[in-house]
C-alpha cells in the first residue's frame, strides 16, 4: 500500500479525527479570528479608548514624518516635543508599523500576539512535564489557545504573551548541564527577549522577580546562583539596548515631567484593599484577560478541596508547597501590590526607594495574573487528569473549552473580535449603523486628505476639537495637543493657561487634567466629553472656551472642529471651509486663527 494511500486513510479515519479533537476546536476559532478580519480589515471595529486614540496615531506620525530611526529631533505632537518620548524602532510590534501600513500592522501585531502566546506557553508546559506531555497535550493545547487570545492592551499584547518564554528560558539556564558554551545560545536569547517585551510593563517586574528568584535559589540550593546573576545582568543589558531611548529619557534628563506631578487617586487602607479584591476578580482595564467568568470560580473551589484533602489526610504540610498554592500566592502578593500603590505610604515608600522612578506605575506587578491565571487553570486541569480518571480527563477537557470561548465570545475592553462581529451584525439585522466608529471611520484618511489638499496645509501647527488630536496625528497634521503619557511639567502648565476659560466651568475636566494631564486636549467649558469618538457628535454648548492669547503663541494655525462654534467670530476665528466625504461620519469645520 502506497503512503499517500496510508495519509489518506490516517486523515479520513474517525478514530484519529476523535484523537485530535482539540486541534480542530482551536483551529476553527482561531480560523474564525482571521476570517473575520480578514473580511472587514478597515471596517472592524477596534478598541479606541487608549488604543487608536493612542499608539497607532503616534506609529502613523512617525511612519509619515520619517521619524522611526531619527535621532535629536522634534515630533509633530505638543507643539515639538523630542522624537525619544515615543516607541523604539527596535521592538517586534513597533516594527509592524514600520514596514506594513496601518490596519494591517495592527492585525499583524494582533496574530502575533496570539502566536507567541500560544507558542511560549506551549513551549514552557512541555518543558515542565516533559515525560507526560503526550498524555496532557490536549488541555495544554486548549489553555494555551485561551492564553494566546486574551484581550490585553493591543500595543503590548506581545509584551503580555511572551511571558511564558522569558521563564523558560531561564528554566533552561539554570537546569541546563554541561560547559559554558552550552548556555550561550539561551543567554542570547536573554538579551534579546526585550525585542518581545517591554520594560515599563513588564520588563522592570521580570528583573525585580529574578532578583526575588536569586535570593531564594541562593537560600535553597545552599550555593551561589551565579546563572541567575548573570541573566540578570544579561537581560538588563537587553532592555538597555532596544529600549534605550525610554532609558535616555528616564534617565539622562533633568527635564521634570507629568509623572512626578500625576495624582493616582489616593486611597485609605480598607480603599486600598478593596481594589486588591476587585483586581482579583476581575482584572484592571489594560489587562482584562476573562479569567473572571470560567477559571476564577474553578481554581477557587479547586484550591477548597485540594487543601481541605491535605488537612483531612492530616499532611497539612503539602499546603505550602502546592504548586497551585503558590501560583495563587504570587496573584495574591501581585494584586495586593496594585491596590496598595494607592495607598500613600505604601507608594511614597518606593518613591523614596527609587527617585528617578516617582510617578512610575509599580502596580502594573498585576499585569503577570494574566499569564498566572491560565498557569492555574492548567495546574487545575492536569491534577484532574491524574486524580479522576476518564471522568476527571472529560471534566478538565470541558472547562479548558469553556474558558476558551469565554476568551473569544464575552465582550472585554480590548476584545475587537467581539466588537467587530457585534457592530457589524447589527447593522445587518437592524440596516442602521452603531454610534461608535470602525478603524477607517476614526481616522478618514480620505476627508484629511482632501482638506489638506483645498487649504494647502505644509506642516502648520494646529489643534482639534470635537475629536481626538490623534486622528490629526495619524493624518500627519502637527498638533499642538494630543495625548501622551510623558512629556514636560512646564508644557502641561503652558496648555493649561490655553485652556483656563474651559477648565473655570467644568470642574470635573479640571479635576481629570491637572490631576492626569496626559489628553492635552481643548476641552469642553460645560463639562461635556468633546473628543468621545461617536458616529454623531452632539453637545449642549457649542462655544469654544479658550485663551486665544495663548494658543497664538504656541504658533497654532488651524483649529479643525467636529462642532460648529458659535462664537468663532468672537475669538477671531476665520470659518476657512466645512468639509465632508461620503466614507467618513465627520463634518469637519477647519477655522484658521
Amino acid at each position: 500500500m502506497s503512503e499517500k494511500t496510508n495519509r489518506f486513510k490516517s486523515i479520513h479515519n474517525p478514530d484519529s479525527l476523535k484523537k485530535g479533537w482539540y486541534i480542530y476546536i482551536c483551529a476553527a476559532l482561531l480560523g474564525l479570528q482571521a476570517l473575520v478580519f480578514l473580511i472587514f480589515r478597515g471596517n472592524s471595529y477596534l478598541q479606541i479608548h487608549d488604543n487608536l486614540d493612542l499608539f497607532m496615531a503616534h506609529y502613523e506620525m512617525l511612519k509619515k514624518g520619517h521619524l522611526w530611526f531619527a535621532h535629536s529631533t522634534a515630533a509633530p505632537i505638543l507643539h515639538g516635543v523630542s522624537r525619544d518620548l515615543f516607541g523604539s524602532e527596535f521592538l517586534l510590534y513597533n516594527l509592524l508599523y514600520i514596514i506594513l501600513p496601518g490596519v494591517w500592522a495592527y492585525l499583524a501585531g494582533y496574530a502575533c500576539k496570539i502566536a507567541i502566546g500560544i507558542f511560549s506557553f506551549t513551549l514552557l508546559a512541555k518543558d515542565i512535564y516533559t515525560d507526560s506531555y503526550e498524555k496532557y497535550k490536549p488541555v495544554i493545547i486548549i489553555c494555551a489557545t485561551a492564553f494566546g487570545l486574551i484581550p490585553v492592551f493591543p500595543t503590548y499584547g506581545i509584551a503580555f504573551t511572551s511571558v511564558p518564554l522569558i521563564i523558560w528560558l531561564l528554566r533552561r539556564i539554570y537546569m541546563s548541564e554541561g560547559p559554558l558554551k552550552m548556555r550561550i545560545p539561551l543567554y542570547i536569547a536573554v538579551f534579546c527577549y526585550p525585542f518581545l517585551s517591554y520594560f515599563s510593563y513588564h520588563g522592570f517586574f521580570i528583573l525585580c522577580y529574578m532578583c526575588a528568584a536569586f535570593i531564594i535559589l541562593w537560600i535553597k540550593d545552599k550555593k551561589f546562583p551565579g546563572r541567575i546573576l548573570a541573566s540578570i545582568v544579561i537581560l538588563s543589558l537587553g532592555y538597555v539596548a532596544f529600549e534605550y531611548r525610554l532609558f535616555g529619557a528616564m534617565l539622562l534628563t533633568d527635564t521634570v515631567t507629568i509623572r512626578t506631578t500625576m495624582d493616582h487617586g489616593d486611597l485609605s487602607l480598607s480603599g486600598a484593599l478593596k481594589t486588591a479584591f476587585d483586581e482579583f476578580v476581575n482584572a484592571s482595564f489594560h489587562s482584562e484577560d476573562s479569567h473572571t467568568y470560567v477559571i476564577l470560580g474553578v481554581v477557587l473551589i479547586a484550591i477548597v478541596l485540594i487543601n481541605a484533602s491535605y488537612i483531612k489526610n492530616k499532611c497539612a504540610g503539602k499546603i505550602l508547597t502546592d504548586p497551585i498554592n503558590l501560583v495563587m500566592l504570587v496573584i495574591i502578593f501581585n494584586v495586593l501590590n496594585f491596590g496598595l500603590y494607592l495607598y500613600p505610604p505604601y507608594r511614597h515608600l518606593l518613591e523614596t526607594l527609587v527617585p528617578k522612578l516617582t510617578g512610575f506605575e509599580f502596580a502594573r506587578t498585576a499585569f503577570f495574573n494574566t499569564f498566572l491565571w491560565y498557569a492555574e487553570l492548567l495546574l487545575v486541569c492536569i491534577r484532574l487528569y491524574d486524580r479522576a480518571g476518564q471522568r476527571g480527563r472529560a471534566l478538565a477537557n470541558t472547562i479548558a473549552v469553556a474558558a476558551l470561548i469565554a476568551v473569544m465570545f464575552v465582550p472585554q475592553v480590548y476584545n475587537d473580535f467581539y466588537y467587530t462581529c457585534y457592530n457589524q451584525a447589527y447593522k445587518i439585522i437592524k440596516h442602521a449603523d452603531t454610534s461608535t466608529v470602525n478603524y477607517n471611520e476614526f481616522y478618514s484618511t480620505d476627508l484629511f486628505e482632501d482638506i489638506k489638499d483645498d487649504i494647502g496645509y505644509n506642516g502648520e501647527w494646529s489643534a482639534a476639537y470635537g475629536m481626538h488630536p490623534a486622528v490629526l496625528n495619524y493624518n500627519g497634521i502637527a498638533t499642538v495637543d494630543g495625548y501622551l503619557g510623558m512629556y514636560a511639567q512646564e508644557y502641561k502648565e503652558k496648555w493649561g493657561r490655553v485652556i483656563a476659560p474651559a477648565l473655570a466651568g467644568s470642574p470635573s475636566l479640571k479635576s481629570y487634567y491637572d490631576g492626569w494631564g496626559a489628553r492635552v486636549c481643548l476641552y469642553s467649558g460645560s463639562d461635556e466629553n468633546t473628543y468621545a469618538p461617536l458616529r454623531v457628535m452632539e453637545l449642549n454648548d457649542n462655544n469654544l472656551y479658550v485663551d486665544m492669547d495663548e494658543l497664538r503663541s504656541l504658533d497654532c494655525r488651524y483649529i479643525f472642529s467636529r462642532i460648529d462654534l458659535v462664537n468663532a467670530d468672537e475669538l477671531g476665528l476665520t470659518l476657512i471651509g466645512t468639509y465632508t466625504n461620503e466614507n467618513s461620519p465627520y463634518t469637519i469645520y477647519v477655522y484658521g486663527l
